[in-house]
């Protein structure tokens, strides 16, 4: 496999995969995309079915139970586009049932969230059908963000992993725009309104300020809930806990939804909003312990 770091982004490499990037055009073993219902995983099935055509290919899609309505619009639309079937897999709980049964409430330093419900769901659906030396596993990560892909093969182990959207010639996110667009299937409501991911109903307990001040405009009903549901596990575990943190003054505290609400709605600048230009990122599937 290729070292990131030594990616050429060059144009004129090979069309595809190939040898001397340690992938292979032709491979007639169980390619698995991993499939969250965002525009990077269906570009990365589009260029996986474009490249293999004759393989038995599987769109995994593990089930948050928080996800927005429209994301399983985009998730079946986009398959039936590609022609391949989904397997659809989840712990059965949502994020916020998760939290209750361990008493912590996730955060950016600690995601238990996508451990339990997005990466030991696929871990179990993979180990249980399918073999090692006959299966290759497939994650959305492109060039500009080529860095979280690190620990994705050490994690998958025994497991063959590639990144099609790093193969050549590299493409990302516009590109996907201009083939969903070729294949009549609209993209998610929530990229429409600003979102930087399609995951979780709009949110994730790894977002930064930006995200949560975007998702108070954008989405309100959904900021609303999980404002409430944060206080509810704040009254459960009985401590000054939060999803955000206030480093303001060169210290670090829990930042309440409701309290990161009211500042917004006192109209504070964004110089007053510590990292208020700050977004996160969701990485549910690109990052590992350990």
């Amino acid at each position: 496999m290729a070292v990131l770091s030594d990616i050429d982004t060059s144009d004129d490499g090979p069309l595809g995969p190939s040898s001397d990037d340690g992938h292979q055009i032709s491979d007639d073993r169980h390619q698995v995309v991993f499939y969250s219902g965002g525009k990077a995983s269906w570009l990365t099935a589009h260029r996986v079915k474009e490249f293999r055509p004759d393989a038995e290919i599987t769109l995994l899609f593990t089930d948050t139970k928080v996800e927005d309505a429209d994301l399983y619009r985009f998730l079946d639309e986009g398959a039936e586009a590609l022609g391949l079937p989904v397997v659809k897999v989840a712990d059965g709980r949502d994020i916020w049932q998760v939290f209750r049964d361990n008493k912590f409430l996730a955060n950016n330093r600690v995601p238990i969230c996508s451990r339990v419900l997005k990466q030991e769901a696929a871990d179990k659906w993979v180990r249980a059908n399918c073999d090692p030396e006959n299966t290759v596993l497939h994650f959305g990560i492109d060039w500009t963000e080529a860095h979280r892909a690190d620990r994705i093969p050490k994690h998958w182990a025994p497991y063959d992993v590639e990144f099609p959207l790093l193969w050549k010639p590299l493409l990302d996110r516009l590109d996907a725009d201009k083939l969903l667009k070729e294949a009549g299937v609209a993209e998610p409501r929530l990229y429409a309104l600003g979102a930087p991911h399609n995951n979780c109903g709009g949110l994730c307990v790894r977002a930064g300020h930006a995200h949560f001040k975007w998702a108070l405009a954008a989405i309100p009903e959904v900021y609303a809930e999980w404002e409430e549901r944060e206080q509810e596990m704040r009254d459960l575990i009985g401590s000054d806990v939060a999803i955000m943190r206030d480093r303001s003054g060169g210290t670090s505290r829990p930042l309440t939804m409701t309290e990161f609400r009211e500042r917004i709605q006192s109209s504070l600048t964004n110089e007053q909003l510590t990292l208020s230009d700050d977004w996160g990122a969701c990485g549910c599937m690109s990052e590992y312990d350990g």
